[in-house]
């Protein structure tokens, strides 16, 4: 069964919790969304609080995916460009898929959404994400349709002798 995906779905405390698991769960499985494992909600509850706050201004978006029971399955976060100069593209953050949930379709379904969101915001026009190498995940979003547009080398230290590249990949949505 797919997921159903909300732009911009109200921040309850149904929402809240089932973000924080996701996120808890999916960086406990490796994921890389800003922290390596083990951590716990009450880790990541810091970071969830300043993208809500950058949701209560305007800057960011939130794409949530829940699934068949009404479980968050999928987030990605679409942020808005604060330079004059770029505010023809978002940036995609914390992509996220729930393990459970891995292989089924759902993460290719969630980089759609993702597209889908952007290109229904007035004036955008590609969307633009960064990535930890090592991973693999680069060429999943090379089969979603980004191109490698930027890397810098072990600019990402997972653990002391463990640098990784920080990948930028493009989307155009032309």
């Amino acid at each position: 069964m797919a997921l159903t995906f909300r732009l911009d779905p109200e921040i309850d405390p149904a929402l809240r919790d089932g973000v924080l698991a996701l996120w808890a769960d999916v960086s406990n499985a490796g994921g890389a969304v800003g922290f390596v494992p083990p951590v716990t909600v009450e880790d990541i509850r810091p970071e969830w609080l300043k993208r809500l706050a950058q949701l209560s201004e305007g800057d960011t978006r939130l794409l949530v995916g829940h699934d068949e029971d009404g479980t968050v399955a999928a987030t990605a976060f679409l942020a808005f460009n604060s330079h004059r100069l770029m505010k023809h593209w978002v940036w995609l953050y914390v992509v996220m898929v729930h393990p459970e949930h891995q292989g089924k379709g759902y993460g290719r379904d969630l980089m759609a959404a993702a597209a889908d969101a952007a290109r229904g915001l007035d004036g955008i026009e590609a969307i633009r994400l960064t990535c930890r190498g090592g991973t693999g995940v680069d060429r999943f979003y090379e089969s979603c349709g980004y191109k490698e547009v930027g890397r810098v080398p072990g600019a990402i230290r997972v653990a002391p002798g463990d640098d990784r590249d920080d990948i930028t990949m493009l989307l155009p949505l032309g």
